[in-house]
């Protein structure tokens, strides 16, 4: 199916697979009677984002300012940017608040203070709430400091307070299906309890908001939350796949990369593609050695099935050092082509900036900022 001629390492998306993720979420979100609004920091691309709205998809959310002016500049009007607001873009922001309705997350009285004064439309305002993941945001049982926050929020004319939003990132860290319930009931029983709280002191509306990918691929019931962010699930990687969150079928991304030298004598495979396409993400196994890719040999369909026991053992800059049988080497030569099954396939499209279908049709990502 691949025409294309590989010279270099290319990333390559299965449109069809994509287009089974998303319907697959949409319809979760539709029975569970929530806002689906898909996180766009995975794929970062317009086109892929027309995809979404053959779906009836019409809210999104975005990592950075830069991402939601490249969305809103294609057509997209109701955004979230999931990141604690930065005040030094306040410029931007308000031209982007003039046009969409905006969502912005904070998690601090200076932050409130500083959009109630700078600010020139209304937006919308999440707090960030930490139930576990303890990477940011104002921890779930601070009740003094979040009843205070939302006070302050709703004394200023063009800030409105929506809710909680929570990433449980800490889904990631999980061995096992059963531990991403796990995670994600905890976090429902302390935003539930949190809401209840604040309802108690005369707080009417306090939509819940949560986003990622492992609770949303594995849960099956969201009706206990306004809203659902997760991202990554529209091509899945390696790391989903261990994790029990999607089948290898669903995984629709795949990095391929010529091979640059041979060496049975070490078990070992160079391919062109390392850090700088690929990132440094990981999976660290039992016996303490990292795996920085699966691997897959070309077939008609774009790539076949992983192959057992055979990965991305280091990466370097350009380098990516495969770890191989002398048997599966021997049938190889210089100038071929392996697919290399991303860890973590957020960044390494993150890190290519364009990509290809199946169909040979190029896709470009939001360009730099100069």
């Amino acid at each position: 199916m691949i025409e294309l001629k590989i010279e270099q390492p290319t990333l390559f998306v299965n449109k069809e697979q994509v287009l089974k993720n998303i319907r697959k979420m949409v319809e979760k979100a539709e029975k569970s009677n929530v806002i689906f609004r898909p996180h766009f920091k995975t794929h970062q691309s317009a086109e892929v984002g027309n995809w979404y709205k053959e779906f009836n998809v019409n809210a999104i959310t975005v990592s950075s300012v830069d991402m939601a002016e490249y969305f809103a500049d294609n057509g997209w009007k109701d955004i979230t940017i999931a990141f604690p607001v930065n005040i030094l873009q306040i410029d931007r922001i308000n031209k982007l608040a003039e046009k969409i309705t905006l969502n912005l997350l904070v998690e601090s009285e200076d932050s409130v203070t500083f959009l109630n004064e700078n600010i020139l439309a209304p937006v919308n305002i999440w707090i960030k709430i930490d139930t576990g993941y303890n990477r940011t945001g104002i921890f779930w049982d601070n009740e003094p400091i979040l009843s205070h926050l939302i006070r302050s929020i709703k004394k200023s004319e063009r800030l409105k307070f929506a809710g909680f939003l929570v990433h449980s990132g800490n889904s990631y860290h999980t061995k096992s299906t059963c531990e991403i319930e796990e995670v994600y009931e905890d976090t429902i029983i302390k935003l539930k309890n949190l809401q209840e709280r604040m309802m108690l002191q005369g707080f009417s509306i306090v939509k819940l908001s949560i986003g990622d990918t492992p609770c949303c691929s594995v849960v099956k019931d969201f009706s206990d939350v306004n809203e659902i962010r997760p991202g990554n699930f529209v091509f899945y990687d390696f790391m989903q796949y261990t994790l029990g969150v999607c089948s290898e079928n669903e995984i629709a991304v795949a990095l391929a990369c010529p091979v640059v030298a041979l060496h049975p004598e070490r078990e070992e495979i160079l391919v062109y593609g390392g850090a700088i396409h690929l990132s440094k993400d990981n999976l660290v196994l039992q016996d303490g050695s990292k795996i920085f890719g699966a691997i897959a040999l070309p077939d008609k369909n774009g790539w076949g099935k992983i192959i057992d026991g055979i990965f991305v053992k280091s990466i370097s800059q350009e380098h990516g050092i495969i770890h191989a049988s002398k048997q599966f080497i021997s049938n190889l030569k210089i100038g071929d082509i392996l697919y290399i099954i991303p860890i973590h396939s957020c960044l390494t499209a993150n890190l290519m900036k364009k990509y290809y279908t199946l169909e040979n049709q190029e896709i470009l990502m939001i360009p730099c900022k100069k």
